[in-house]
């Protein structure tokens, strides 16, 4: 019951409340012994702040949740690759799992040649059709 594929699409439905407030539909959600303990949009035109990407906002939440600042055993679900920003983000906060919907060949950290904590472990490609079109979608719509 609580697949990658379930929490994903936790993940699409943050994703979609952000496309819906007219921001770039990327959501996510951080899991812990298969509960949710946050789960977030992004909200970088709502709050003017270049830093409030979804995975950030959800790594801040997460950690309130916990008590501290590392979320170790914790798994990130996010519809679209973290970038440079979220990656260090998460390198520090020693996240044990990063699922990611879409590869984001241009401002994805993964082409940049960085990694995360050397303890996390990463899965790409989880619901990548559906991660993809909506953030497609909303580019295309905006041309």
């Amino acid at each position: 019951m609580f697949s990658d594929e379930y929490f994903m699409k936790m993940a699409l439905q943050e994703a979609e409340t952000a496309l819906g407030k007219d921001e770039v539909p990327i959501g996510c959600v951080i899991v812990s012994n298969n509960r949710v303990i946050a789960k977030a949009h992004n909200l970088t035109e709502t709050l003017n702040d270049v830093t409030a990407h979804a995975e950030m906002q959800s790594i801040t939440s997460a950690a309130n949740f916990l008590g501290g600042k590392y979320l170790q055993n914790c798994t990130l679900y996010v519809t679209l690759e973290p970038c440079v920003m979220c990656c260090g983000a998460l390198n520090w906060a020693q996240i044990s799992k990063v699922v990611i919907g879409a590869r984001d060949e241009q401002r994805g950290f993964i082409n940049k040649n960085l990694s995360l904590h050397p303890k996390t472990e990463i899965i790409t490609g989880v619901m990548e059709n559906d991660c993809s079109t909506i953030v497609k979608e909303f580019f295309k719509s905006k041309r």
